[in-house]
């Protein structure tokens, strides 16, 4: 009973505090949250909490703030994430169901995670070493001239023009098209490459010339020559509010959006199956970012993640909140991934 209440005691401060960056004191806990129980106790809860390290008291006669231990057992003690309404839910399909590529689909999530949390959102891009090869058309232009098209498992669309030493007749093209989809078709990209290679005959018949042409041209639109680092971030103007008391991880964090490599190891690795990672202050990769925290998790369809998403505020945040939306934001983009 007590080490319960002492957990209702740290889960009130932790709200207060979120809500209105005070200090929190006995009587308004009592007051606020209907403990049960007077103030004098509360005082004896807050001490006991302030000699295991979860509160800390920041001038004398001030009431408490929670320190990173703090809200690290309070998330830890979060029974479940926070389910979003049915009206936020229709608010985040509607948005993103209107997307009209995998661009726009990035571009969408990091300004909704930006509104729904107020903090600065991160969405990577998805690469191709984590995705699977869902589809290869090959279309003729010309006699000479095929359009080869790429469609990965991440939404993603690559697309290359093979230009063939002789003509090549309808029906050899469908036989090309059939054997180079048995080949690559659910595979992931380095396996695919190398069933590609595979299917090429040996000889010099227009028959061998084409498919090897063909196939050139796919193992080339699977290296990925864009960078695996290529990221969205939205929500930079949401560090204003926080003014002074954030202004130790406001410089830092204002510099690391210019810098990719920095943002996307904050955000971790991607992690499949809707679990969230939240990394509270110093459990960051990065010094500098011992006032932030960071809420991500992995998306990408039938709960194989290609990419992250998250977002970077200050370690005063609503983590039950933004756990939710950032977890049903994810969920929206895969869903379409897998749909697409």
């Amino acid at each position: 009973m007590q080490e319960d209440r002492r957990l209702a005691v740290l889960r009130a401060i932790v709200e207060d505090y979120v809500a209105t960056e005070e200090p929190v004191g006995s009587k308004a806990l009592v007051e606020r949250h209907g403990l049960g129980v007077s103030p004098a106790t509360v005082r004896n809860d807050m001490a006991a909490l302030e000699d295991e390290g979860l509160i800390t008291q920041p001038h004398t006669s001030a009431g408490r703030v929670p320190t990173d231990k703090g809200y690290r057992l309070f998330v830890d003690r979060l029974t479940t994430v926070r389910p979003m309404s049915s009206a936020e839910r229709r608010a985040i399909s509607s948005f993103l169901d209107g997307a009209v590529d995998l661009d726009d689909v990035v571009q969408r999530s990091v300004r909704l995670l930006s509104q729904l949390t107020r903090q600065v959102a991160v969405v990577q891009y998805p690469t191709l070493t984590r995705s699977t090869v869902r589809h290869i058309e090959l279309v003729s232009l010309t006699p000479t001239r095929l359009l080869a098209v790429l469609i990965l498992s991440s939404g993603r669309v690559e697309q290359r023009i093979v230009e063939l030493d002789s003509a090549i007749e309808d029906q050899a093209l469908a036989d090309l098209r059939l054997l180079v989809n048995r080949a690559a078709t659910g595979e992931a990209i380095a396996k695919a490459a190398a069933a590609l290679a595979d299917i090429v005959p040996e000889g010099t018949a227009p028959g061998a010339r084409h498919t090897s042409a063909v196939v050139d041209v796919l193992v080339e639109s699977m290296v990925d020559h864009r960078s695996a680092e290529r990221i969205a971030v939205g929500g930079a103007a949401n560090l204003a509010r926080y003014g002074d008391s954030f202004d130790s991880a406001v410089r830092p964090l204002l510099e690391a959006l210019e810098e990719h490599v920095v943002l996307l190891k904050l955000l971790g690795e991607a992690t499949s199956g809707g679990a969230l990672t939240v990394r509270i202050g110093a459990e960051g990769p990065y010094e500098q970012f011992s006032s932030t925290s960071v809420v991500a998790t992995g998306y990408g369809p039938r709960d194989g993640a290609v990419a992250t998403l998250g977002i970077v505020g200050p370690t005063r945040m609503d983590y039950p909140g933004t756990m939710s939306a950032v977890r049903a934001v994810a969920r929206y983009v895969s869903r379409i991934l897998e749909e697409g």
